[in-house]
């Protein structure tokens, strides 16, 4: 029996508005009134889903979200984090290299805060166009230091222009960290091994929810490790060639309900 959900926003629980359907939200509603635990799983800070948990009211005590592509658990009511892991000091320095080298714009996500970084002078950041509710602050690189909380980096750029430059990044970089495309124009940057499969397995874990308990729903690279992990991972019929390969379950497109599709037949109704 599935007792915890875990589902990406981007083209999996949201349409190409950026908006979730009513039967989405029917179904998802019906899901946590019968016990399931619904947890969204995202790369961004809990500061830029709060309208998408208010909507669906997941903003109760007993609801959790994966921020940062799982770098925090935390719970929604309260914004408590229940399990973090983030990028230290030295690691954003040598990013900052690599973007400066790549001539691409860096922003380190600090907690609800996005620190702009000047290392290029020509590609300018788009992180704050692609979603409104960030709040974004320039910063100077020497202002850095060990006393904040440094989740994540990112490279938000066209991705005409993204995608040649990420081909040179060394592979020194590559193992070091993860380097994960979650939006054709958004490259991200994590601690090694902290992926949504990592956040989703310490929350289950605090819940005493096993593997086989949870469906994971998405459509991106950034995607694959939660839906390997899941007892049941489900594909949005949207998503990336290599998420489809990975899944247990293709369902229907974002913009076909396919999270309620999904979350009908395994949860509500039981199917095997």
């Amino acid at each position: 029996m599935i007792k915890l959900v875990a589902i990406d926003l981007d083209g999996t629980l949201l349409d190409g508005k950026k908006q979730v359907s009513q039967k989405n939200k029917e179904v998802l509603a019906q899901a946590k009134a019968q016990g399931v635990k619904i947890v969204l799983c995202t790369g961004r800070p809990l500061r830029a889903i709060r309208p998408y948990l208010e909507e669906l009211s997941l903003n109760e005590s007993g609801d959790y979200s994966i921020t940062f592509n799982g770098g925090l658990v935390q719970k929604n009511d309260t914004g408590e984090i229940m399990e973090k892991a983030a990028l230290q000091l030295a690691d954003i320095h040598e990013l900052v290299a690599v973007a400066a080298e790549l001539d691409l714009p860096l922003d380190v996500v600090s907690e609800e805060i996005v620190l702009c970084l000047p290392t290029s002078a020509t590609n300018q950041s788009i992180y704050g166009s692609l979603n409104p509710l960030l709040d974004c602050r320039p910063y100077a690189i020497e202002a850095l230091d060990e006393s904040k909380l440094y989740n994540k980096a990112v490279i938000a750029y066209h991705q005409e222009v993204l995608d040649p430059k990420i081909l040179a990044i060394p592979s020194a970089i590559r193992e070091k960290y993860e380097v994960i495309k979650t939006r054709n124009n958004l490259l991200e940057f994590m601690p090694k091994g902290i992926t949504k499969a990592y956040g989703i397995e310490l929350l289950a874990r605090d819940l005493g929810i096993t593997i086989d308990e949870v469906m994971a729903i998405g459509d991106e690279e950034n995607d694959l490790p939660m839906i390997r992990y899941a007892g049941l991972g489900v594909a949005m019929a949207n998503a990336v060639p290599l998420i489809k390969e990975a899944a247990d379950v293709v369902t229907d497109s974002n913009e076909a309900d396919g999270v309620a599709t999904v979350i009908e037949k395994y949860v509500l109704k039981g199917g095997v």
